[in-house]
């Protein structure tokens, strides 16, 4: 290891001029953010060869994935006995699309054919795609995908119209608005956006992502403090709705100097509902950030009845746990979760457990070791 190298808390933080070869397993709990993934390739071509002979060579990412022997950027899905495997992206939209054009009536191979475009940005094809969905007799939700497609795509005419249907047709979703104030915004209408803004808030007063709106365009129109004070004003009509404080943490979480305003925004949505697991999970993450592996205990230990319906509350009080060697409580809560009907949070207590055995060997492979070395 380089000299000048650190180990932090919530993983291995890399410095220094050296580098670590080692295999992903190495790193069970993920692989620290700013690790290089070295690929060997198996049979590279003679063309390469040429080329490595001649010194080190940058290939983009494309040529990566091929040489990979991926057509596209390498995506996981799973085959037809539910195991996961890796094809080329451009694989998988070629089978998706002659699948889907197998049965152009069949709505379901429409549908995930066109999220899988939405997710990895091709908007062309998908809204090429919802559209035939949505003149097929498409519900409320395709008609808003459709209209999200438009709107990204800067078509705000098409994707107006597409929007208001769905609205019309999903009477109780906060998107439809909160995207037709988006819209509405792009044109500098300024009170079309707020009055929809304020529809999409009263369809959904926990909807974070409305809130969050509220912030961005107040403070972008006017100034940070006055963004603040609107949402805080806006949240005495719910007094009990965390969402508010949910979005005004994710916008000073980021940066370092601003963290700790962000825990007290973070403190106050526990403070109005502390049933809401959301705002529990942000303000023990701020927590984790900042390396106060304590306070993430002293304040998930009050909830561990949520973390049997909750994967996200679980890992991150299993990982302060953990971190601490709290091995006694770490087993207590896996034996807890292994219990639980929710199948994400069951395999989660399965696979941590697994993790927990391992590191009990290995501490009890030290002992003996340094017990032989003794003798």
């Amino acid at each position: 290891m380089a000299a000048g190298q650190k180990q932090g808390i919530q993983g291995l933080q890399i410095q220094g001029g050296a580098a670590i070869v080692a295999p992903a397993s190495a790193f069970p709990t993920g692989l620290p953010q700013n690790a290089l993934v070295v690929v060997p390739i198996s049979k590279p071509t003679d063309e390469l060869m040429e080329k490595l002979n001649e010194g080190a060579i940058a290939v983009k990412p494309d040529d990566m994935w091929n040489l990979l022997g991926f057509n596209g950027p390498a995506v996981q899905v799973q085959d037809d006995q539910g195991r996961p495997i890796a094809i080329g992206l451009d694989d998988l939209l070629d089978g998706l699309d002659k699948h889907w054009k197998e049965n152009p009536g069949d709505l379901g191979r429409a549908r995930v054919y066109a999220q899988e475009l939405l997710k990895h940005k091709r908007l062309k094809k998908a809204e090429q795609v919802l559209s035939k969905l949505v003149a097929k007799g498409g519900n409320g939700d395709d008609w808003l995908a459709l209209g999200i497609t438009q709107l990204q795509q800067d078509k705000l005419d098409k994707a107006e119209g597409t929007l208001k249907g769905a609205a019309n047709l999903l009477k109780k979703n906060p998107y439809p608005p909160l995207h037709l104030a988006r819209l509405y915004g792009q044109q500098d209408d300024v009170e079309k956006e707020r009055e929809h803004i304020d529809q999409s808030i009263e369809l959904d007063p926990g909807c974070v992502d409305a809130w969050a709106y509220l912030f961005q365009t107040t403070r972008d129109r006017e100034d940070e403090e006055k963004a603040v004070a609107v949402l805080e004003e806006k949240a005495k009509e719910n007094t009990r709705n965390a969402a508010p404080w949910v979005a005004l943490q994710g916008f000073f979480a980021g940066k370092e100097e601003t963290r700790d305003r962000a825990v007290e925004f973070a403190k106050k949505g526990v403070e109005a509902n502390s049933n809401d697991p959301v705002p529990l999970l942000v303000l023990s993450a701020l927590y984790g950030q900042a390396g106060d592996l304590p306070a993430v205990i002293e304040l998930l230990s009050q909830h561990e009845n949520k973390m049997g319906n909750n994967v996200h509350l679980a890992n991150n009080y299993f990982e302060a746990l953990f971190q601490t060697r709290q091995i006694e409580k770490v087993t207590k809560l896996l034996n807890s979760l292994a219990g639980s009907q929710n199948r994400e949070v069951k395999q989660f207590a399965i696979q941590r457990s697994q993790l927990v055995a391992q590191f009990l060997q290995q501490q009890q492979q030290r002992l003996a070791g340094g017990g032989a070395a003794k003798a």
